[in-house]
């Protein structure tokens, strides 16, 4: 009787710090999306970013990428979820980016140098999509030409 109820005790503590560690790494992820402002920004080719993907400004994460959808011009159409008290310039661009060449695709934030910053809802509208690797080979193999 004593050894089913330690094994209980010990269960029950077990499941206690496996939900811990769970809500630990979650909060630590960044992947709450809940509070900040959302910004708009639309890219010809979203290459590599995805729902979730971070958006960076000098190198340090202050969002995360909401929403990704096609817009009525068949342009990718980003919602950046922007952590509060971070002001942007309304002259910033976006710009898909990678961490090395086989990192991860993210949105970074070129900051601009206007006294104005975005507000809630906002479109980014200097911005520059992702460089496609194959595509950059494929013209380096043809001797620069476009193909045909």
């Amino acid at each position: 009787m004593n050894g089913n109820m330690l094994e209980a005790v010990i269960g029950a503590v077990v499941l206690i710090v496996a939900a811990a560690s769970v809500y630990i790494a979650y909060t630590s992820s960044g992947r709450d999306t809940s509070g900040g402002y959302v910004l708009v920004a639309k890219f010809g080719n979203a290459g590599g970013v995805s729902e979730g993907s971070d958006v960076k400004m000098s190198g340090i994460k202050i969002g995360v990428v909401k929403k990704l959808e096609i817009d009525e011009q068949y342009q990718a159409r980003a919602e950046l979820l922007i952590k509060d008290g971070v002001a942007i310039p309304n002259d910033s661009s976006a710009v898909i980016t990678s961490d090395g060449i086989l990192g991860n695709k993210f949105i970074s934030i070129i900051t601009g140098f206007a006294h104005e910053s975005f507000h809630s809802g906002a479109e980014i509208t200097i911005t520059r999509s992702a460089v496609n690797l194959e595509s950059l080979i494929d013209r380096f193999v043809a001797g620069g030409k476009n193909g045909s």
